[in-house]
C-alpha cells in the first residue's frame, strides 16, 4: 500500500523558492520558471520564430507573458544575483531600446 502522507525526500523550500537565512528570516529565491526564463535568454537562436517556439514548447508560456515576466526579472535583485551577466546584458538592451523611443 502506498503511504500518501510520507515525505519522499522532497524539500519544501525548493518547491516554494525560499531559503532559511542564518538570522532566521526567510529569503525568497528565484522559482523554476524564473530560472528557466534566464536560461532560455542565455541561448542563441538562429532564425525567426525559433525563440517563440521554444518559449511555448519548453516553458508553456505565450511569448507576451514570457516577455512580461522577463521584464520584471530584469528589475529583480535575485535575478541579478543568480545570473549577473545575462541580466546586465538584457538591461543594457532594454535601456538602448528605451533611448530610441
Amino acid at each position: 500500500m502506498a503511504d500518501h502522507g510520507a515525505d519522499h525526500g522532497t524539500d519544501d523550500r525548493a518547491d516554494h523558492g525560499t531559503d532559511d537565512r542564518a538570522d532566521g528570516c526567510r529569503e525568497r529565491r528565484l522559482g523554476r520558471t524564473e530560472r528557466d526564463i534566464l536560461a532560455l535568454e542565455r541561448r542563441g537562436f538562429t532564425g525567426p520564430g525559433v525563440k517563440e517556439r521554444a518559449i511555448r514548447e519548453e516553458l508553456g508560456l505565450s511569448p507576451v507573458r514570457y516577455y512580461q515576466l522577463l521584464n520584471a526579472l530584469l528589475d529583480d535583485t535575485r535575478a541579478l544575483a543568480h545570473d549577473p551577466v545575462t541580466v546586465n546584458r538584457l538591461r543594457r538592451v532594454r535601456e538602448a531600446r528605451r533611448a530610441e523611443r
